[in-house]
């Protein structure tokens, strides 16, 4: 057993004994956030005043069910797809109620019901999620070969706007063709991974948030700095969603194009990793104020072990290394075990001029759960 796989399975203890307690005390919630006091949010609570693409709707809401799977797969106890199942059912009424769903229907409902159907087979997990996979593919621009992201931003015209994170979203696209035998799924995903890695990544390996194509031509008119400092930057998060994202389409497609951009923006990023470990929220942003983003460091870890599986051996070192660096610095420096917080990471950041900074996110537990796993290879393709 080597030193990854020993810390993986000294952590995969304590992330069984915190998730046991943290499970029963939010069953019947779908979180987000946690307050000041350490306890999480209800994203779900229909008492609140949300917005359309808030609340029930709100794009983080799978990553609560896909973490009880991820615990699921690991013991085998039956509490937590009865959990998982919760918020995953609860998310079907986002169908009925339609505004508010856009391209983020993959972070919904993949470690959700793709992930209930994968490892239990169940027929009503199949129907929901081939209906979000649906209406994934019709956001799907013909004329631009890219998927529309959001409805309206404010008071900007979104028309012709992608995001990097729909790189994620895709892996829905590809498991429906797999599941159905139809390849127009299929072949949305790879268009719109096709557009992203001629118009996104950079020669650097640097990576744009927002590209704004024309909707009736596909031309690219301009990118948008997004969540990062500012544009021509390079959000960390964004990073992630770049290097796991075309690791993800490799995986689904085995088109060699996909595993070299994956590689090359990983490369940008370890060539980027500080000192200390700690991963900023942009790459690029000035030294203080010193936002960090430990959401965006799990993802980017989770998509070098990615990659690390369809490289050759003597190439495998170089990402479980810097993966492991970047996990192990969670845990040490960014991880709460006890109970004083129902979150585990900490210092998460939603944006560079957001609001708030070193919070907590649901989907950076997520993140770093599953990353641990693939550490110990353990678990089956989520995505």
């Amino acid at each position: 057993m080597n030193e990854y796989e020993i810390w993986a399975d000294r952590t995969i203890e304590k992330i069984r004994e915190k998730m046991s307690w943290v499970s029963e005390k939010n069953r019947d919630k779908i979180p987000y956030t946690t307050d000041r006091e350490g306890n999480y949010d209800d994203r779900s609570d229909e008492t609140r005043k949300w917005n359309p693409d808030d609340g029930l709707n709100w794009w983080t809401n799978g990553f609560w069910g896909g973490i009880m799977w991820l615990l699921y797969q690991d013991v085998k106890e039956e509490k937590y797809a009865e959990i998982a199942r919760i918020s995953e059912y609860r998310m079907e009424q986002c169908f009925e109620d339609y505004y508010g769903l856009h391209h983020d229907v993959g972070f919904m409902f993949q470690p959700t019901a793709v992930a209930d159907y994968r490892l239990t087979g169940n027929p009503r997990s199949r129907k929901i999620a081939m209906h979000a996979a649906n209406l994934l593919a019709g956001r799907f621009n013909p004329a631009g070969h890219f998927i529309r992201a959001w409805n309206e931003v404010g008071t900007d015209d979104t028309r012709g706007w992608a995001i990097i994170d729909c790189m994620f979203n895709i892996s829905l696209l590809y498991w429906a063709s797999e599941e159905s035998g139809d390849p127009r799924f299929r072949q949305i995903a790879v268009m719109h991974a096709d557009k992203v890695m001629k118009h996104f990544v950079r020669p650097d390996g640097s990576v744009k948030h927002i590209v704004e194509f024309d909707p009736e031509t596909g031309e690219e008119i301009r990118s948008l700095g997004g969540q990062g400092y500012q544009e021509g930057s390079s959000w960390s998060r964004g990073q992630g969603w770049a290097i796991y994202g075309f690791a993800n389409s490799y995986t689904h497609t085995g088109k060699q194009e996909y595993l070299d951009t994956a590689k090359k923006v990983a490369h940008y990023c370890i060539a980027n990793l500080p000192e200390n470990g700690i991963i900023p929220v942009d790459f690029r942003q000035p030294a203080e104020p010193a936002y960090e983003d430990s959401c965006g460091a799990c993802v980017i870890a989770g998509g070098l072990l990615e990659i690390a599986k369809h490289v050759p051996e003597l190439e495998k070192e170089m990402y479980r290394r810097a993966a492991f660096r970047i996990l192990k610095t969670i845990d040490e420096k960014r991880a709460v075990w006890g109970r004083e917080c129902d979150a585990i990471v900490q210092n998460c950041s939603p944006a560079y001029h957001n609001c708030a900074h070193h919070m907590t996110m649901s989907y950076a537990d997520y993140y770093f759960i599953e990353a641990v796993y693939k550490l110990k290879h353990t678990g089956i393709l989520l995505w």
